[in-house]
């Protein structure tokens, strides 16, 4: 999608949500694009309307015009549009010539600030979706790590660890679910240090990256499996918001740490009853190798506090419990601390991403009980998965504020037509991080 602030001019296709027609009905003529209204809250009807008007023009290509009187209305428009230009067949022929969708904004003078903001953002969103869509063999734990190093720029450094710095540095419950993997995996760390920012704030952003899954030991079903390479979504969008924050220069100070790896199995993977040793010190019994992403997030979220993070987030593909509790719509979080949730509720109402919090409470914490070390990676009870999870990675996060995001709507199995999303990445919480970087100033 390119992006242009201006009036609608000759040739273009005008759009607009037409309340004579059903609900989701796209009606297209040669000069003109009218969408029936959804009753959805706040601005996404006006988000969903842009996505379908975006959508009908994809095959085509071509400029669709619309007008924006407010700050809600040009966030849908261009989220909206974005989201329905995207094209998630990055693999088939004739990809690098397919029809461009152009956005032109006919918007205030001082809402033309905000419309190269969100442009920006949108980019990143959908290198997020690029990202998740990117298959296995081809983005490997080394193949992110690239990735995240081509995205240095001023003040916005990049450095990466394979296995032996990794397994040096006492990250024991990351390296044992890498190690059965032929591929190194890669701790990503990525410094934004602008000189105008707060030095008493530090976001820490933690993202979890296993670029494939397939269960380890604890083998996953067979259906649907190739959507496990969507299980670095949470990686995925604290690299692209921390690239965003960074070519916005947004005055805030962040450490952004993802851990990469493939969880797969051969000789040296580890098993069921093996305990392993995380960074902070604390022994870990493995259960399920299949519960992984907490294992490696274990030894990111120290990382990060201990290189001075103030405030922590964490994201990750978590819990198949929390997509069966909010499908693929909502995300699930839980945070310690009621200063970082205010933060995160304003970021949440200004971004449009949907989020449902859910409790954290010290009596969860039995669940993990282990006779045979500091505490289990799971449960055999069938009860309390999400919740649980977050008490497992309270242990890692250290003194101070903390908040855990379990992200199902990262990556959809099926699509969406609301947003006129199609199946696979979804860019989800980069939009978020953004607008909480703007929230913690």
């Amino acid at each position: 999608m390119r992006l242009e602030t201006r009036e609608a001019a000759a040739g273009d296709v005008r759009a607009r949500v037409d309340p004579t027609l059903a609900a989701s009905d796209v009606v297209r003529t040669d000069d003109e694009i009218r969408v029936g209204p959804r009753d959805l809250p706040g601005s996404d009807t006006l988000r969903a309307a842009a996505a379908l008007a975006a959508r009908a023009l994809r095959r085509t290509g071509g400029t669709v015009a619309w007008s924006a009187a407010t700050e809600d209305e040009v966030r849908a428009v261009v989220e909206g549009t974005a989201f329905g230009a995207y094209d998630a067949g990055l693999y088939k022929g004739g990809y690098d010539g397919r029809p461009e969708v152009t956005l032109a904004l006919d918007a205030p003078e001082d809402l033309h600030g905000l419309v190269r903001r969100q442009e920006v953002v949108v980019r990143h969103v959908d290198a997020a979706r690029d990202l998740a869509n990117r298959p296995p063999n081809d983005l490997t734990p080394e193949g992110l790590a690239q990735h995240a190093h081509a995205l240095a720029r001023d003040q916005l450094t990049v450095e990466t660890h394979g296995r032996e710095w990794i397994e040096s540095h006492g990250m024991g419950a990351f390296a044992g679910v890498a190690a059965g993997s032929a591929l190194d995996p890669q701790l990503i760390v990525m410094r934004y240090e602008p000189p105008a920012a707060r030095r008493d704030v530090l976001l820490g952003l933690v993202g979890k990256a296993i670029t494939f899954d397939s269960g380890g030991i604890s083998l996953k079903k067979p259906l649907r499996m190739q959507d496990l390479k969507g299980d670095m979504c949470g990686g995925a969008a604290v690299v692209e918001a921390t690239a965003a924050i960074a070519e916005l220069g947004l005055p805030i100070r962040v450490v952004t740490v993802v851990a990469a790896t493939e969880n797969v199995q051969d000789g040296g993977s580890f098993k069921p009853g093996d305990i392993l040793r995380a960074s902070n010190g604390k022994t870990i019994e493995v259960i399920n190798t299949d519960a992984e992403g907490r294992l490696i997030l274990a030894d990111a979220l120290h990382f990060a506090r201990s290189h001075g993070a103030t405030h922590l987030v964490d994201f990750a593909t978590l819990t198949g419990a929390m997509t069966l509790a909010l499908g693929d719509l909502y995300a699930g979080w839980f945070c310690n601390d009621e200063a970082l949730a205010e933060a995160i509720e304003r970021a949440a109402r200004t971004s449009g991403e949907l989020v449902c919090r859910f409790p954290l409470h010290p009596r969860y914490r039995r669940y993990i009980d282990s006779s045979f070390a500091d505490l289990k990676n799971a449960s055999e009870l069938r009860e309390g998965s999400p919740i649980l999870a977050a008490e497992f990675l309270r242990e890692f996060a250290g003194e101070g504020p903390w908040a855990h995001f379990d992200i199902s709507p990262a990556y959809l199995r099926r699509p969406r037509p609301d947003y006129a999303l199609d199946e696979g990445g979804t860019g989800y919480g980069v939009r978020l991080v953004v607008d909480l970087a703007d929230s913690l100033l």
